[in-house]
C-alpha cells in the first residue's frame, strides 16, 4: 500500500511541485546575490556577491571589495562572514551548519577552506570558477574528507550566464586598481553564447 502511495499520479506532482518551490526559492536567493554582483560592478570590483541564508531569511550579504580595501583577501564570502560574526550582529557561529551560501562564482579555494572552517550546510554558485574553483572545477576543499572543518555539498548553475555576463562586462573595460592594467580599448563584450534566465541544465 505503501508503494502505490509513492508512485500515485498526486505523489509525483506533489514531489514535483516541491521540487519547483524549491528550484524558485534557490534562484530567488541567488537573485539576492546577483544584486550584490552588480554593487560590486558599479564600483569597479570584481563582480562577485553573495547571500547567507538561515531559516529562509537573508542573514548575511557580501561582495567583493578587494580594490577599495586594496587586500586580496576581501571576497564576498569572506566579507559576509566578518559582517555576521560581528560583534552585536545577531548571527551565532553555531548557526552556520544550519546556513546555506548563495555565490554568484564558485568559491576560490580560499573562500571554500574559509566555509569548511565555519561549518556551512552547503553552497549554490551561479558560474564554475575555472581558474581557482574549490568546490569541484580546481579542487575539491568542499568535498575532501582530508581536509580539516565540515564538508558540504555544492551544486553550480544558478543564473550561470548572469553571472557570466558580469565577469565578462568587468573584465572588457579597464581595471585601474590592477598591479600592471592592460589596455582593453580593442576587446568585445561576447554575449551570444549566454542564456539568460535561470539555472542551466
Amino acid at each position: 500500500m505503501n508503494n502505490q502511495t509513492e508512485n500515485s499520479p498526486t505523489s509525483v506532482v506533489d514531489n514535483t511541485d516541491q521540487d519547483d518551490r524549491i528550484r524558485n526559492k534557490r534562484l530567488g536567493f541567488m537573485r539576492e546575490a546577483l544584486k550584490m554582483a552588480e554593487e560590486a560592478y558599479t564600483v569597479s570590483e570584481v563582480p562577485v556577491g553573495c547571500v547567507f541564508v538561515h531559516d529562509d531569511r537573508v542573514v548575511g550579504r557580501g561582495r567583493n571589495e578587494t580594490n577599495v580595501m586594496k587586500n586580496g583577501t576581501r571576497h564576498a564570502e569572506l566579507v559576509a562572514i566578518d559582517r555576521m560574526l560581528a560583534p552585536n550582529s545577531g548571527f551565532k557561529s553555531e548557526d552556520f551548519g544550519a546556513t546555506d551560501l548563495y555565490v554568484t562564482v564558485e568559491p576560490c579555494i580560499m573562500c571554500a577552506s574559509a566555509l569548511r572552517q565555519v561549518g556551512i550546510r552547503s553552497v549554490f554558485y551561479g558560474c564554475a570558477n575555472d581558474r581557482f574553483g574549490g568546490c569541484e572545477s580546481v579542487l575539491h576543499v568542499n568535498s575532501d574528507e582530508g581536509i580539516d572543518g565540515s564538508p558540504y555539498p555544492s551544486e553550480g548553475g544558478y543564473y550561470r550566464d548572469e553571472a557570466v555576463l558580469y565577469l565578462r562586462k568587468f573584465y572588457v573595460r579597464e581595471n585601474t586598481s590592477a598591479p600592471a592594467p592592460r589596455k582593453k580599448a580593442n576587446r568585445i563584450l561576447k554575449t551570444q553564447d549566454l542564456e539568460i534566465g535561470g539555472h542551466d541544465e
